[in-house]
């Protein structure tokens, strides 16, 4: 900042020999050696204090987060899933009636009620009549079906002596 160096120094101290003389130089020095030690001393404790200010932010903000982790752990341990189930399906089975002062969640503010639906009285349609066993597929196959593969099966065994002779000619 003043950018003191040796030859400065000789100068101010010449000056200052000159000003004071030899005798209250060292008074003087003295002196101002115990003010620049006092105004180090004030400098670091300002310091000390400014950076225990910073540490008792940063330790409030890890109080804060950590109480905020601790709610939502505390949140976890608390979940009884049979429980919200349970108060839910009592919920859903006896539904609460709307009073007057809580409006209903599909109402809009400032909108006109709307009138009642109307009942609608529609007759059910006629029941089917009962299924029976014609109504299902049979468990055996017909009859000329059964014929046909047995048919097959012999056509084919008679095929194979056939080509068993002309192969060994």
């Amino acid at each position: 900042m003043f950018e003191l160096d040796w030859g400065k120094l000789v100068v101010i101290g010449i000056v200052a020999l000159i000003v004071i003389g030899p005798k209250e130089l060292p008074t003087v020095l003295r002196t101002l050696g115990q003010y620049m030690a006092k105004i180090r001393r004030m400098a670091s404790e300002f310091q000390g204090q400014f950076q225990d200010a910073l540490r008792e932010a940063e330790v409030s903000d890890l109080k804060k987060q950590a109480e905020e982790m601790h709610a939502s752990v505390s949140d976890i341990t608390n979940f009884d899933p049979m429980a919200n189930v349970k108060t839910e399906t009592e919920a859903a089975l006896n539904p609460q009636p709307a009073t007057a002062a809580e409006p209903s969640p599909t109402a809009t503010v400032g909108a006109p009620e709307a009138p009642p639906l109307p009942e609608i009285d529609v007759p059910l349609p006629p029941m089917p009549k009962p299924l029976t066993n014609e109504d299902f597929a049979p468990l055996e196959p017909p009859k000329d079906t059964a014929k046909v593969v047995a048919t097959d099966a012999v056509q084919e065994t008679a095929k194979e002596p056939e080509k068993q002779s002309g192969s060994g000619a």
